[in-house]
């Protein structure tokens, strides 16, 4: 038994690699989990600043809406920024959150110097599922987390119909 005859490619006798449907097979299957995985573990990056979010040239933060008969709450985790670094506008039937983020470091040594920038921006648009009182909007920011109340109109809250159910 030879070496090659422990991997899944076949050699032929000019010494060039051919692969058969197992090779793609188990190709394919690895990037699929790769993805897969990729997916999954995106939402649970512990640190601010993930080498995804540093790649694409910016971060998403995690938001929250919560909706009951008088108003909709937003809640935003935007950790590291402080409130003139965030905009919040509403335009059309959305709510929209934008801002920068910047970070910069710099450690001096007796033998080293070290500096870091990093810079990344978002931007979320969050859609209203009913009319808002405008004038009403807050939006307070505390320690990392944005949070907006956009209390309905009152023709927005009468608006809500009870659907009968009918068994058959």
């Amino acid at each position: 038994m030879t070496i090659t005859d422990l991997v899944p490619w076949k050699r032929k006798k000019n010494g060039l690699a051919i692969q058969n449907e197992y090779d793609n097979a188990i190709g394919s299957f690895y990037r699929e989990i790769n993805g897969l995985m990729d997916r999954f573990f995106r939402g649970f990056d512990i640190a601010p600043w993930s080498p995804n979010e540093l790649a694409s040239g910016g971060f998403m933060p995690h938001v929250d809406v919560k909706e009951d008969e008088k108003k909709i709450q937003v809640t935003a985790e935007l950790p590291g920024m402080d409130e003139k670094d965030i905009e919040v506008t509403l335009k059309d039937d959305f709510l929209v959150v934008q801002g920068e983020k910047r970070e910069e470091t710099e450690d001096k040594g007796k033998d080293y110097y070290h500096s870091e920038c990093r810079y990344g921006s978002f931007h979320r648009a969050i859609p209203l599922s009913a009319e808002v009182d405008e004038s009403k909007v807050e939006a307070k920011f505390k320690k990392g987390v944005l949070n907006i109340t956009l209390p309905k109109t009152a023709e927005a809250q009468q608006r809500r119909k009870k659907v009968e159910i009918k068994a058959e």
